[in-house]
């Protein structure tokens, strides 16, 4: 089965909170749920905290829970102290019935820092990268004995970025640890989407269908500038934009091929004053089902 969901960050940005801090709770899931009539939404920073309290709000908007980003510190703590860090975001999983938790290493990201070029990201050795993917392993082996699956988000300022990174993430994890394919992500990080995509699909367990303005990314890399910048400046869109760089239908295609099943997620963060997310999260989902459907992913 295939669900289409969208995240909040195309309203009301996490990262940097000031950015659709305008923008009401209210109207963010009046429109993702009742007037666009996506199925569910991921985490974000305006939703409450309590499971149940969570649970009741999306429902109420008719929207189910997906998921949401849990930042790990693997790099800089114990595998035993990161299983005691996610107990509440846990709790939160399994109240909302999700079936994976979205994993990203953020003890030296650069990507939440506005002063920081995304340029001037972290990255690992391959030594590091063998330590690194041992403990991510450990850590997805007990989520998946509570009934979770870590889906690994490669992420623009962090340590898994580049299609190497990527290759490397997954010859040095195991067979409990999954991959949250982002396509944009993987476009602005300097894969190609339908390359990276089908060399993973066994192990992919999300899917955030995120689009770039390829000017924009270039932009962002020839100047040096902060993630933040970036997204400021138009780095991200959504499916179906005429200013999009990536083709959605082959990335549909490696999914139905592989008999993929779960979330379409369209998690494209841009500067709500200048693209009405309404606009926008409507034109993604359009486009995306569409390009579903053509690939015969959905009927």
């Amino acid at each position: 089965m295939i669900y289409f969901g969208t995240n909040p960050i195309a309203w009301a940005n996490d990262d940097d909170q000031s950015i659709g801090a305008h923008i009401p709770t209210e109207q963010i899931l009046t429109e993702a749920g009742r007037v666009i009539g996506f199925d569910g939404i991921e985490n974000g920073h305006r939703w409450p905290d309590d499971p149940k309290q969570l649970k009741e709000l999306l429902a109420s908007y008719g929207l189910r829970f997906i998921s949401g980003w849990y930042s790990t510190e693997l790099l800089t703590r114990s595998v035993e102290a990161e299983i005691a860090a996610v107990q509440k975001h846990l709790a939160k999983l399994h109240e909302n019935n999700c079936r994976v938790c979205i994993v990203c290493e953020c003890s030296n990201t650069v990507h939440s820092n506005p002063t920081l070029a995304v340029n001037n990201r972290p990255r690992l050795s391959a030594s590091e990268m063998t330590a690194f993917g041992a403990k991510v392993e450990a850590f997805a082996e007990y989520l998946s004995r509570q009934g979770i699956i870590l889906a690994y988000h490669h992420h623009m300022g962090t340590v898994v970025e580049s299609p190497s990174d990527i290759d490397g993430f997954m010859a040095a994890t195991g067979p409990h640890t999954h991959l949250l394919f982002d396509s944009g992500h993987c476009a602005f990080g300097g894969g190609d989407p339908v390359a990276v995509l089908s060399r993973h699909i066994g192990r992919v367990a999300h899917f955030h269908a995120k689009n770039i303005r390829r000017s924009v990314t270039e932009q962002v890399r020839r100047e040096n500038l902060s993630f933040i910048q970036g997204v400021m400046a138009g780095a991200f869109t959504v499916p179906g934009d005429p200013e999009g760089a990536i083709d959605f239908l082959p990335l549909m295609r490696v999914l139905a091929a592989a008999h993929y099943e779960g979330w379409l997620v369209i998690e494209a963060e841009q500067d709500p004053v200048k693209r009405n997310p309404l606009t926008y999260q409507t034109m993604g989902l359009k486009a995306l089902k569409s390009a579903a459907q053509e690939a015969k992913l959905i009927s």
